[in-house]
């Protein structure tokens, strides 16, 4: 897995294979037992296909009771569990583990709950994010953060990463409009945090619940908020003769005090793969291309369009067109979502990163991007939330050619260490996974590390929910407990650290 390390397998785990699978089989009967090796092929990896592992055993539940029921036998016999959505994860924070339960969670889709009058939904985590939207547009409602994998990805993994979207610059990203779970602990008990209500007392625990990337239980309910659409929403599309002019645009708009429904940013590659993959009439004579969306009163989005055009048109903008009808601007939004699966048709492989940076370094970051780009022969196409700054460079390479997925590799992380270096972050919605596991001490110190695994501990005491994720460190709770980091060097080194 391309040097990717990973907790070694359980020797006693393994070794009781048949016997824990026909354990398994009690509680999930049925079908909901997979262990064939080519029946496990299409779990052994999520979004991020580069990194292949098939799992002990996949299980499906079709209830919360045999959720607590595996995740009870699994803690009392030490067997790691990695719940698992659609498999969209671009972080491989679905990646199996070969002594591991993979835990997949398709069965929960049904939509539980629509309470228009208190405009929220109850949905399994087996609905998908536009499932929700689905649901309650009969009556003029959506759910607002929209991933580009929304017609696919779950609302379960949406929680796992604190999913965001096209619309999270206004509207916000997962976390902002989950208002209560159920969910399952390692132990096997239910608990429920949040819900119908606007807030609740004590700890915020349901922020600490969403974007845990599945360390600390197993979702099984989840209560979002929904939202009246808005009277009048318009798609601007606006082109540049450089990535930087873009960039200071939409520095400009947000200093200018307009905050667009959303603001997307896509470069000359991704421009002409998109429009090739899907038509959305974008312009192809433009280095850079904005997508700005105005919602809100007719009167307001019209006033706010030429606002944008006057600023635009300072910066030499080469093009600006704005939707004049609702299944126009829904065009424009289609080529942006589409971006990622019309990379597929211009390069064998890709990885796309996930980082975040402030919106003042989008210049500098997209030079030396290019930079890096020459270095090491790749070629790379950006698409991202402009407006917040959550950059999703696509790295294309071809994995037949030796070297070259390592290459990719390096090229990301140096994207991700410089989004550190401007004073941004190592991941906007994607989480950290197994993809930017070994970067996170250039963001954090291990003292800061030791006590996020302590939240971990106190949720998960023998690190059997997703471990090898996130954590470049391998502890257990007990050395946790006593955690003395001196001159650099950690306590008990015999301990497996990966």
């Amino acid at each position: 897995m391309s040097g990717l390390v990973m907790p070694a397998p359980k020797a006693e785990v393994m070794a009781r294979r048949a016997e824990i699978i026909a354990d398994l089989r009690a509680i999930v009967p049925g079908e909901g037992v997979i262990d064939a090796i080519n029946e496990m092929r299409p779990f052994e990896s999520d979004g991020v296909t580069a990194y292949r592992q098939l799992p002990l055993a996949v299980v499906l539940p079709s209830t919360t009771e045999q959720v607590s029921q595996v995740l009870a036998y699994a803690n009392a016999n030490g067997i790691p569990v990695v719940p698992r959505g659609a498999g969209t994860s671009l972080s491989g924070g679905a990646l199996p583990l070969a002594d591991g339960i993979l835990l997949g969670m398709g069965k929960f889709n049904r939509i539980l709950d629509i309470d228009f009058a208190n405009r929220t939904v109850v949905a399994q985590p087996g609905v998908t994010n536009l499932g929700i939207t689905t649901a309650v547009a009969h009556e003029g409602f959506y759910y607002a953060p929209d991933p580009s994998s929304q017609i696919a990805c779950t609302i379960g993994g949406n929680v796992g990463e604190n999913s965001g979207g096209v619309h999270c610059l206004k509207y916000g990203l997962t976390t902002n409009n989950v208002l209560g779970v159920e969910m399952v602990l390692i132990s096997g008990e239910i608990v429920r945090i949040g819900g119908k209500h606007l807030d609740s007392g004590g700890l915020d625990l349901l922020g600490l619940i969403v974007g845990s990337e599945g360390l600390l239980g197993v979702v099984t309910e989840v209560t979002v908020r929904i939202l009246k659409k808005p009277e009048t929403a318009r798609a601007v599309l606006v082109g540049f003769p450089s990535s930087e002019a873009a960039g200071a645009c939409v520095a400009a708009i947000i200093a200018a005090g307009i905050i667009p429904g959303g603001m997307e940013m896509m470069d000359k590659m991704m421009v002409h793969a998109a429009e090739a993959f899907l038509g959305a009439g974008y312009p192809l004579d433009v280095e850079a291309l904005l997508i700005v969306e105005l919602d809100g009163p007719e009167a307001e989005v019209n006033h706010l369009i030429e606002r944008v055009a006057q600023i635009a048109g300072g910066l030499g903008c080469q093009t600006l067109r704005a939707s004049t009808s609702e299944e126009e601007r829904i065009a424009f939004w289609a080529g942006r979502k589409a971006a990622f699966p019309a990379v597929g048709r211009i390069s064998p492989d890709y990885l796309c990163m996930d980082g975040t940076i402030p919106r003042k370094a989008l210049p500098e970051v997209l030079r030396r991007m290019e930079a890096m780009s020459e270095k090491y022969g790749l070629k790379c196409g950006n698409v991202f939330h402009a407006g917040d700054g959550n950059l999703h460079p696509l790295i294309c390479y071809d994995a037949n050619t030796p070297g070259e997925l390592d290459k990719a590799e390096a090229f990301g992380a140096d994207i991700l260490l410089l989004c550190v270096e401007v004073g941004g972050v190592l991941t906007g919605e994607h989480g950290v996974g197994v993809e930017k596991r070994d970067l996170m001490p250039s963001m954090f110190n291990e003292i800061d590390l030791a006590h996020q695994q302590r939240l971990k501990c106190a949720f998960d005491p023998e690190a059997l929910l997703n471990p090898g994720k996130v954590f470049p460190v391998l502890h257990r709770c007990a050395e946790l407990g006593r955690m003395h980091v001196s001159g650099g060097k950690l306590p008990f080194p015999d301990i497996p650290r990966f």
